[in-house]
């Protein structure tokens, strides 16, 4: 069998996780290649399976992304369905509709100024603190979150408004990384932006905030029994909604005021697996991949 590992050029050398994950393979008897998802050249249908990981530069590309990951469908994981409505994080808004516990959001239209009820949210908060961001891309802060959302309409995107919550902070965020529908790991990870702080970004292939690159931002952790129920539930509502569960994905969460978990952010595009902070946590994601691609392989034969 031969699974290709979807990537991106210029990777940093800090990110390690694709070449753990081929070489894991590899034990398995299966042949991996790293290919950046852009590769024009690669035949991508000579694959059993082809695994989105480090693709983190689809944000600035996201139509073309799409089209790529729709070119791939039956041996996409994870699949473009998903792909698209997770790429987009007005999913957030799906979640919420659904039932989940959700950090409250917000989005501002292009040519539109901000909801009526998010003025009475941040007027109800004795701090009026916020993140603010594109529903199509990375984090900054609300200092100046009149100025950014005004930037980010005018790009003709549409911006994501959410109250701070101060447990980042306190306590940070726990992410389980579910694998087939289960909790693989949990991990914790402190707060990338300081208060009032437009996050600093790296200018390099990735364009990531500077702190996603310091080794000390996410430690492994025990997650608890509600947090591993309500990964588990939301990834569960997935497999509902797109008619089988996804490889994987991460669900990073939250306390809120009464210390109940609350959906911060979906990762079922590319999440990092930071499977350097996890030992032993390569050989089972490697595992399900196989598995997936015997099921392409024996779906092709029938």
């Amino acid at each position: 069998m031969e699974v290709a590992i979807a990537t991106m050029t210029g990777i940093p050398p800090e990110f390690t996780d694709d070449g753990r994950l081929a070489d894991a393979l590899a034990e398995l008897g299966i042949g991996a290649e790293l290919i950046p998802w852009d590769d024009s050249r690669t035949d991508w249908r000579r694959f059993d399976a082809v695994v989105i990981r480090s693709t983190w530069d689809y944000a600035r590309r996201r139509d073309e992304f799409l089209a790529w990951a729709g070119s791939v469908d039956g041996l996409l994981h994870n699949p473009p369905d998903l792909v698209r409505w997770n790429s987009d994080k007005r999913y957030l808004a799906d979640l919420t509709a659904a039932g989940f516990p959700v950090v409250p959001t917000s989005f501002v239209e292009p040519g539109s100024r901000r909801p009526s009820s998010m003025e009475r949210s941040w007027s109800n908060r004795t701090s009026r603190r916020a993140v603010a961001t594109a529903a199509v891309s990375g984090p900054g802060s609300h200092r100046s979150a009149r100025e950014l959302i005004a930037a980010i309409q005018a790009s003709g995107r549409s911006a994501m408004v959410q109250p701070f919550q101060p447990s980042v902070e306190s306590v940070g965020e726990t992410a389980v990384l579910c694998l087939d529908g289960e909790p693989l790991h949990a991990l914790r990870k402190r707060a990338v932006l300081r208060p009032d702080e437009v996050a600093p970004v790296r200018e390099d292939a990735v364009g990531a905030a500077e702190a996603m690159y310091d080794p000390g931002l996410v430690t492994p952790t025990e997650a608890t029994a509600a947090e591993r129920a309500l990964a588990v539930a939301i990834v569960a509502g997935l497999g509902e909604r797109f008619g089988s569960l996804p490889l994987y994905a991460r669900v990073d969460l939250i306390p809120g005021a009464g210390r109940e978990p609350l959906l911060l952010e979906l990762e079922a595009v590319e999440p990092n697996f930071y499977l350097g902070q996890v030992p032993g946590s390569v050989a089972p994601i490697a595992t399900a991949i196989a598995a997936r691609a015997n099921q392409s392989t024996l779906s092709a034969a029938s």
